[in-house]
């Protein structure tokens, strides 16, 4: 996130501020290094100040000024800003024509391009440098022979520039330097400093580039340019330049930092990470700050604060509309804003957050200030929203946040909405929803990327403390929602049949009881606790007592959830997933699909329009199969599964326990039952005859599962979990017997095999295959061997079935049995 890869140690382990009486001791460290610098150039010949700075020069007032005479750009650094960290935030102001990166990264005005923190210092030789800092390690121990002190003489901050010293301004104790080539040069500061973006673009032309504007605010100076940056040349020639428009905000971080609260794995926040010296007596430790606003009462309110009355924050958080927010959508984003007032109160604070329209013709305020936090309207194709901030690194306060709205979100919430909720709303059965529809689906949206901005991760395990039964149950589930966290992917209840009845009250997400939780946890504040550190044993006492209330508190990670191949990352527990509901993922997932086989007859009917292709019905198919997929792979997680729930020594009982073995088999019959045997309701002829979709998309979901419960990573873990668990473990050999019986059950019943099921055992051999033959990476001998064994059985069992087998079949296992043959004997093979 740095624009340079450095540490800087700073003095307390709350990281309220740098070491001071460290300092000294890099004086040594620097006098050769400034030394060189100093000889470099001879000493720069100081001009009176006024010759620098004329009375026809236009004046910017901030924490520091800027000048503008002619085209040049001068900072007036006063010496009290001298080593004080400063932020600066690069944005695209405006992102040229045709250029989209994967995913829209970095595309579209309002983007993020770059952040820095560095310092001024003035050098010998009449000359301020510009330095570069991070904050990755520290130490409060800054005795003489302490670690503060030696961590910062084997961290020296990289110096991004040098500037003479124009001239001085002894009244006001400050030095002017020309900052304007530096600006406009192509660096990681004011532009891109995104290695992965920079990848995609040549040298900058800086003949086509410049200072567009620049204008001074209380805490922040913003300086708009302009950088045009020549394409790398490709196999059909160079291709056109792409010309930028950058925000660069340059702010003073507080010169009070906020007490930083220690992060815990039984919650979820975003957080910094530290290497902490002091931590550990013998070694060091990794620290993590969370990520949240500063929250404080006004001094006149402290004492009614801490009698547990509420009470209105010195600094509420304001975030404003976009003003290009189309006008009918703008009263649901203000409400998925609004709507967190309730969890801030349980912290202790009323109106801690609102939401604002943007003013009109008002010259005072503009988007690109630093001091606004706004939700930009994106004019993008991208089915997607985000809630990026920008943090103070020392202490993970966050300063502001720029939340990106993508137009084609609501094409996303839409067929989400349609196929989840389409067989119990009525309303979900058109082209186009209603408005109010629509933004009720907004404001669900636009609460979750609010809930990131104020610092909370994704809770992927939220949705797997509700009892299956429960979201079939009107009363309950339309009192409590379906997911205790909005933070959680559970978008609608699928569960919920068409005779339930239920109201959009219990098909819709909201802000849930965990999600109070974690912002009371995050936000409280413990006035009595003078460090972070002195907080620590509060904060734990309040999270055991918490969830030992009940389950709805329980965080799932959402670290490699996204994925429901448990082995891509390392996440074991089924109970973490995103886009799951309820307890039961075979059985929420049986209700699901009954919901599918609702929609899938009728999307013709529901979505035709007069004068339009098959398109957009071949899309929601599409959809629908992607759902069906996701069942399958909140399935397909319980095997082999293992959950992990994070304890301190004051908690009772396991981290660690592997899934049900019981569970474990009901999840292989699932996916014998629902995947593997031919999912006829799935094909639709008509529309398949209409449009480009074909059975192939439920054929990859097969594929898929099948790739999964034989990959090395899964059957070694499986038997790691054999050893470990004994018994309860659900075993390598039981699993691979379970899956042939299903995948090959006619080699028993001596029935024909149809053409879906030839694909589908095809597939199984060649992965299996794969896996004997390659050994792929991951895979032991014990499961090599297992393996093997499991092969020779299948190919024995399919030459006995092909005996008396019709001609397709016979073709079929005869050609099935010779490739498992071929891969037994790889020498003869060869």
């Amino acid at each position: 996130m740095l624009a340079a890869a450095l540490t800087l140690a700073f003095g307390t382990a709350d990281a309220q501020k740098k070491s001071k009486n460290a300092t000294a001791a890099v004086d040594t460290a620097k006098a050769k290094s400034l030394a060189l610098l100093a000889a470099a150039k001879p000493a720069t010949t100081l001009k009176p100040y006024k010759e620098v700075v004329p009375a026809t020069a236009k004046t910017l007032k901030s924490f520091f000024s800027l000048h503008l005479v002619a085209d040049r750009y001068l900072f007036e650094i006063p010496d009290s800003l001298l080593k004080k960290d400063i932020l600066v935030v690069s944005r695209i102001d405006k992102a040229p024509t045709g250029f989209r990166l994967p995913g829209g990264y970095m595309s579209y005005a309002g983007d993020e391009a770059a952040q820095s923190v560095i310092e001024f210092e003035k050098v010998p030789g009449d000359k301020i440098v510009m330095r570069s800092v991070a904050f990755r390690e520290f130490s409060n121990d800054t005795t003489e022979n302490g670690l503060a002190r030696t961590l910062i003489n084997s961290n020296y901050q990289t110096i991004q520039g040098a500037f003479p010293i124009k001239a001085l301004n002894k009244e006001g104790k400050s030095s002017v330097i020309d900052m304007t080539d530096f600006i406009n040069s192509d660096n990681s500061i004011f532009a891109i400093g995104e290695p992965f973006v920079r990848n995609f673009l040549g040298f900058m032309a800086t003949d086509r580039s410049f200072i567009d504007d620049a204008k001074a605010f209380p805490t922040n100076v913003e300086i708009r340019s302009v950088k045009t940056y020549n394409q790398k040349p490709g196999p059909n020639g160079t291709p056109p330049p792409f010309s930028f428009e950058f925000n660069s905000s340059i702010v003073l971080l507080p010169a009070v930092p906020m007490k930083a609260r220690l992060a815990d794995p039984r919650i979820g926040f975003f957080s910094n990470s530290y290497i902490d010296f002091d931590a550990n007596p013998h070694g060091v430790a990794s620290t993590s700050y969370i990520w949240r606003w500063r929250m404080e009462p006004k001094a006149e309110d402290m004492d009614k604060y801490k009698r547990g009355e509420l009470v209105e924050p010195q600094k509420p958080i304001v975030i404003y509309v976009d003003p290009a927010t189309p006008k009918k959508w703008i009263p649901y984003l203000k409400q998925g804003i609004n709507d967190w007032q309730a969890a801030f109160e349980k912290a202790g604070f009323k109106n801690a957050i609102v939401a604002k329209d943007a003013p009109l013709n008002d010259s005072t305020w503009s988007i690109d200030d630093a001091r606004h936090s706004v939700l930009v309207y994106k004019p993008s194709a991208i089915p997607n929203a985000m809630g990026p901030s920008i943090k103070d690194p020392r202490t993970g306060e966050i300063l502001e946040t720029h939340i990106n709205w993508y137009h084609s979100v609501m094409t996303l919430v839409q067929n989400w909405y349609t196929v989840q909720a389409g067989a119990i709303d009525p309303r979900a059965r058109k082209p186009q929803l209603d408005d109010e529809l629509m933004g009720q689906l907004i404001r669900f949206v636009s609460s979750h990327e609010i809930g990131h901005t104020l610092g909370l991760m994704h809770n992927f395990g939220s949705s797997s403390t509700v009892p299956v039964a429960n979201l079939r149950n009107k009363a309950w589930v339309e009192e409590h929602g379906h997911t205790p966290s909005i933070m959680d992917y559970a978008r609608f209840n699928y569960v919920a049949q068409p005779e339930d009845n239920i109201s959009e009250k219990g098909i819709f997400p909201r802000i849930g009881d965990y999600d109070k939780w974690a912002i009371e946890w995050g936000y409280k504040l413990i006035p009595d606790a003078k460090t972070t550190n002195d907080e620590k044993p509060i904060l734990n006492k309040w999270m055991i007592d918490k969830l030992a209330s009940g389950k709805q508190y329980f965080y799932g990670s959402q670290v490699d959830a996204y994925s429901n191949d448990i082995y891509k990352g390392g996440n074991l527990d089924p109970r973490d997933q995103s886009e799951d509901l309820g307890d039961d993922a075979m059985l929420a997932s049986t209700y699901g699909i009954k919901n599918l086989k609702r929609v899938v007859p009728n999307l013709t009917a529901w979505l035709k329009e007069p004068n339009e292709n098959y398109d957009k019905i071949a899309d929601m198919y599409t959809e629908v199969v992607t759902e069906y997929g996701r069942f399958m792979g909140h399935v397909l997680k319980n095997i082999g599964g293992v959950y992990t729930t994070p304890k301190t020594t004051e908690q009772a009982g396991p981290v660690f326990e592997v899934v049900e073995k019981a569970k474990q088999k009901r999840a292989m019959a699932f996916l014998q039952e629902q995947l593997f045997t031919t999912p006829y309701w799935l094909i639709d002829g008509k529309l398949y005859d209409r449009s480009t979709t074909d059975y192939n998309l439920v054929t990859r979901v097969q594929k898929g599962v099948v790739l999964q419960l034989i990959s090395p990573q899964r059957i070694t873990n499986m038997i790691s979990e054999e050893h470990l668990y004994g018994d309860k473990a659900y075993s390598v050999t039981e699993m691979l017997g379970d899956l042939k019986k299903g995948i090959f059950s006619e080699l028993t019943t001596h029935t024909t095999i149809s053409i879906y099921r030839r694909d589908l055992q095809k597939i199984y051999v060649e992965a299996l295959i794969t896996n004997i033959v390659k050994q792929s990476t991951g895979i032991d001998n014990d499961a090599l061997s297992i393996l093997k064994a499991h092969a020779k059985t299948l190919s024995a069992q399919m030459k006995a079935a092909s005996a008396g087998a019709n001609a397709t079949t016979k073709a079929h296992l005869t050609d099935l049995c010779e490739r498992i043959n071929n891969a037994l004997k790889p020498k003869d093979n060869a």
